[in-house]
C-alpha cells in the first residue's frame, strides 16, 4: 500500500472516530430520563395541548411540577428549554407538565387575550386534571414558573389548597416597576447617554398615561408615543395586566416557596423581589437562592444576551444541561426532593 493511501485512510479513520466521539457525546448529554406524553386538558377557555413528562424510572404514581412560562409565544417545552429541568424533576421523582400557550404551535385562542388571572384558571384547570390521572400522586403537587409566573403562582397557591409548593425564578413584584427596572437595565447595557435615558423614561411615563387613561388602541397609535408601535393584540395585552402586583398575594403564600434570583436579570429587579419575599411570606416557608451568574433564564451570561452567537446556539443543541448557570438545575432536584419526602 502506498505511503498516501496510507495517509488518506488515517485520515479517514481520524474523522470517524471524531464523529463518533461527538455522536456518543451529544447522545449521553441529551439522555433524559423521562418519557413524554402528549396531553390533552379542558381549560377555562377551551382546550390546552401539553406534554407530561414522567420519570422512566417510576413504578408507581409520581408527584408532579405543573409549569408555568413567562412572557411572549412558548410552546409546551420552550422549544426543549425545559428539558433539563424535566430531568433535574424526574430524578426528583417528579413529573412535569407544560403545555402550548393559546395559539402556539396549533393550540387554540391567543396568549395575548389573557389576563394573568386567565393563567392561573389554566394552571387550576391543568391541577383539576391531575386528579384524574392513575400515575400522579395528587398530594406532591407542586409547580414551576419563571418571570411573570410571579403575577400568577401566588394566586394559584391562595386558592388550592392541594399545591405542595412552588419555585419562582425571576419572578417581579409590580407589573410598571418591573418595566422600568427593565428598560433601565437594557439603556445601561447599551451604554445610553443621560439624554437618551431622560428621553425614553419620559417616552415611557407617557404611555403609562395613556394606559391609566383607558387609550384605547387607535389613540395609542395616534399620539405617536411609541415610535415602534405595539401590535393592537399586544397593546391589548398590556392593558388588561399593567396594574398587576403580587405582593398582596405573597402575604397569603403558606407552602414551602423556593425562589430563585439571578445576579445578571435584567427583566427584574431581584433586590426587591427578595426584600418583598421575605419581609411578606410568613416565617419557615421561603428558601432563597441567589446565583450571581444567573440570567432572567438562569441561562449563562453568554447564552441569554448573544443568543446568535454559534458557541452559544451549539451549547443549546449539543449540551442544553450547560446553557443554565451551575447549580441551578442541583437546586431544583434537591429541593422537589426534600418536598417528596
Amino acid at each position: 500500500m502506498s505511503r498516501r493511501k496510507k495517509l488518506t485512510l488515517a485520515a479517514i479513520g481520524t474523522i470517524v472516530a471524531l464523529v463518533l466521539g461527538v455522536t456518543v457525546w451529544v447522545l449521553v448529554a441529551n439522555d433524559f430520563k423521562f418519557h413524554e406524553e402528549r396531553v390533552t386538558i379542558q381549560g377555562p377557555r377551551g382546550e390546552l395541548h401539553g406534554v407530561l413528562a414522567r420519570p422512566a424510572a417510576s413504578s408507581g404514581p409520581s408527584g408532579l411540577v405543573v409549569f408555568v412560562h413567562g412572557d411572549g409565544p412558548a410552546n409546551a417545552s420552550r422549544d426543549d428549554a425545559y428539558k433539563p429541568l424535566w430531568d433535574a424533576f424526574a430524578k426528583a421523582g417528579f413529573a412535569s407538565l407544560s403545555w402550548d400557550k393559546p395559539g402556539v404551535d396549533g393550540a387554540p385562542g391567543d396568549w395575548l387575550d389573557q389576563s394573568m388571572q386567565d393563567r392561573a384558571a389554566e394552571v387550576d384547570a391543568a391541577i383539576a386534571w391531575a386528579h384524574t390521572r392513575d400515575d400522579i400522586d395528587t398530594t406532591r403537587i407542586g409547580a414551576w414558573g419563571v418571570s411573570q409566573a410571579g403575577w400568577v403562582l401566588p394566586e394559584v397557591a391562595r386558592a388550592r389548597p392541594d399545591l405542595r409548593f412552588m419555585i419562582l425564578v425571576g419572578p417581579a413584584i409590580n407589573w410598571l416597576r418591573q418595566g422600568e427596572f427593565n428598560l433601565r437595565a437594557d439603556l445601561a447595557a447599551a451604554g445610553a447617554s443621560p439624554d437618551r435615558v431622560a428621553s425614553e423614561l419620559g417616552r415611557r411615563a407617557r404611555q403609562i398615561q395613556l394606559l391609566k387613561a383607558g387609550a384605547d388602541y387607535a389613540t395609542y397609535r395616534a399620539s405617536g408615543v411609541d415610535p415602534d408601535p405595539m401590535t393592537a393584540e399586544r397593546w391589548g395585552f398590556v392593558s388588561r395586566n399593567f396594574r398587576s402586583d403580587s405582593t398582596a398575594d405573597i402575604a397569603r403564600i403558606s407552602i414551602p416557596t423556593l425562589l430563585i434570583l439571578g445576579g445578571r436579570d435584567r427583566n427584574v429587579d431581584v433586590a426587591e423581589t427578595e426584600r418583598v419575599y421575605r419581609a411578606t411570606m410568613p416565617p419557615n416557608t421561603l428558601t432563597v437562592k441567589d446565583f450571581p451568574d444567573g440570567t432572567h433564564s438562569m441561562t449563562r451570561n453568554d447564552i441569554e444576551y448573544n443568543p446568535d452567537d454559534l458557541r452559544a446556539l451549539g451549547r443549546t443543541i449539543f449540551a442544553p444541561r450547560s446553557i443554565y448557570v451551575p447549580g441551578y438545575l442541583d437546586a431544583l432536584r434537591v429541593f422537589a426532593k426534600r418536598q417528596a419526602g
